[in-house]
């Protein structure tokens, strides 16, 4: 009788203390639910829940979550998400992969285009995508106008212009569309796998109007929940994307950060999960910390100063080839980029084809600054205003900065700078307007095609769109115009080399560098491929 007594105070007492044991184990709810319900095995330890919400920090907020109203990149960076085109990219490169197209055919002669849709595929709201709404999209940018929307620059204006691409887009049933054209365009399907093109809702146009801006609906791996403008854009994950298995988040939050030590202190301080925009001289504290990492995003853009070549003096070529000649590129490069930067003597990023590698760039030299400005009229100089960025780019990591450094060059050759901003909004719609002397920009080419950077920025077709500067030279729109309609890329090459080469004697613009960008988040963060267009796709990415 004694014995069992005994036993079962043992077993009483073993009993108290695993109970105890299990108290103190700290796991969380899940981890503590039985295994009907997802839990290990017994014997197996429960791991800890893993994180589904990605928090990115970034420079700025979005102007529009409507894609096609803008060609800035902070929004696009959201959109991709929201939004899907007909063709993608490749995960880390250019080259044409299906989308919400599954194939395309195009004709012998080029004017011709049909497109196989994937089925089965549903807008946020619930209606169906199909041609129907394909051509629904097309309709409503093609009939659209400058002040609503920059399709034209890729498409040579809209409907009715006279040098419209696309003539007529037509469902010829329920999953095939056919693009017919007015003349052949060579970056035709790049175009179409531009972020600016992402397929919309049709009801959802038609419910919110003017208001779509603010209330995205597409087909996305995520949708809309909320924009504070300023603060943060929330999107939650699409349940019934036609992906299986994705997206492996479950929300992703998009931060606006605007200075690059702010958003790493809040990496650091672990209140956001990834951020882009990583100061160079940061690099080292975060390749030192173990809770850390970083990406590098293949380099495919041009940091630049441009000038307004209908106000004077900057009408004058002389005085813009003269404030090239006042820029010391390699030594802001050392200041500011980290050596992650080369500079820039071309509007064209040298990874691309048609890099006309041949010119020769303008020298760092003060005193052939000062012989141009002397021959132009200015012989003791001139006053200006210089416009600084107000938010930190991939190819701009801190633009006032950049500004000191060339405002004291300008000093040395007579030419008083006066450095302004405006908030990032603000800046865009007096730059399109053509109300800066000059001002620090840049492009992160959208589809790896020369005629991105080219036509796109610097032909008279694009003034009142990404043409700041409201260049305008005859001889290189035809040459644009010309390498558009030629489908032999090598053809197409030497036109956009001797394009270069007018331009470069023109001087619109200051090429200032090409940046090779980083983003820094959480060791844990995997699945992110950082695209060279500066939107990632967010669909494949997860935490272990």
């Amino acid at each position: 009788m004694f014995k069992r007594k005994g036993v079962l105070l043992s077993f009483l007492f073993l009993l108290l203390v695993s109970t105890a044991l299990v108290g103190c184990n700290g796991g969380s709810e899940k981890g503590n639910e039985s295994p009907n319900e997802g839990e290990k095995p017994t014997g197996e330890t429960p791991s800890a829940e893993v994180q589904t919400e990605l928090v990115f920090g970034r420079g700025g907020d979005s102007v529009s979550l409507d894609p096609i109203t803008t060609t800035e990149g902070e929004t696009f960076k959201v959109t991709v998400n929201i939004f899907e085109t007909l063709i993608n990219y490749g995960e880390q490169d250019t080259t044409l992969q299906p989308g919400l197209a599954t194939e395309w055919t195009p004709s012998d002669d080029g004017l011709e285009y049909t497109l196989k849709l994937r089925e089965g595929v549903k807008f946020h709201d619930g209606t169906d995508f199909n041609a129907d709404a394909v051509v629904k999209n097309f309709e409503r940018w093609m009939n659209g106008d400058a002040d609503q929307f920059p399709y034209y620059t890729m498409f040579g204006g809209f409907k009715g212009d006279e040098g419209h691409v696309i003539k007529e887009v037509v469902a010829e049933d329920d999953f095939t569309v056919k693009f017919t054209l007015n003349r052949p365009q060579a970056p035709f399907l790049k175009n179409l796998a531009m972020s600016p093109f992402g397929i919309a809702s049709p009801d959802a146009l038609e419910k919110y109007g003017d208001d779509f801006m603010k209330n995205p609906v597409g087909t996305g791996p995520f949708k809309f929940v909320e924009w504070k403008e300023n603060d943060r854009i929330t999107l939650e994950k699409n349940p019934d994307y036609w992906m299986e298995g994705y997206p492996k988040l479950e929300k992703i939050i998009f931060r606006s950060i605007p200075e690059n030590s702010a958003r790493l202190n809040a990496l650091l301080a672990g209140e956001i999960d990834l951020m882009d925009g990583v100061n160079p001289s940061d690099l080292e504290q975060i390749q030192g910390n173990p809770d850390l990492q970083t990406f590098e995003r293949p380099s495919m853009n041009v940091g630049y100063l441009g000038f307004t070549v209908n106000r004077p003096p900057f009408d004058n070529k002389l005085v813009r080839q003269a404030l090239n000649h006042a820029i010391d590129k390699e030594g802001i490069i050392e200041a500011f980029y980290g050596g992650l930067a080369e500079p820039a003597k071309n509007p064209l990023p040298p990874a691309l084809e048609g890099y006309n590698d041949e010119i020769e760039p303008y020298p760092y030299d003060l005193d052939k600054a000062k012989e141009l400005l002397a021959e132009a009229g200015f012989p003791d100089g001139f006053e200006m205003d210089l416009w600084a960025m107000p938010v930190p780019r991939p190819y701009m990591p801190d633009g006032m900065k950049v500004a000191e450094v060339i405002q004291s060059s300008f000093a040395e050759i007579g030419v008083k700078a006066e450095i302004k901003t405006v908030d990032w909004g603000t800046y865009l719609e007096q730059a399109v307007k053509g109300e800066f002397d000059a001002y620090m920009l840049g492009w992160t080419g959208d589809n790896g095609d020369p005629d991105n950077f080219i036509y796109t920025l610097l032909d008279k077709d694009s003034i009142g769109s990404n043409n700041y500067s409201f260049y305008s030279n005859d001889e290189l729109h035809d040459i644009l115009i010309e390498a558009q309609t030629i489908p032999d890329q090598e053809q197409r090459n030497e036109l956009y080399k001797k394009a270069q080469e007018i331009i470069h004697e023109d001087s619109p613009w200051a090429p200032l560098v090409h940046s090779t960008p980083l983003l820094a988040g959480k060791k844990n963060l995997k699945g992110l491929l950082p695209h060279p267009t500066g939107s990632d796709i967010l669909t494949k990415v997860e935490f272990e």
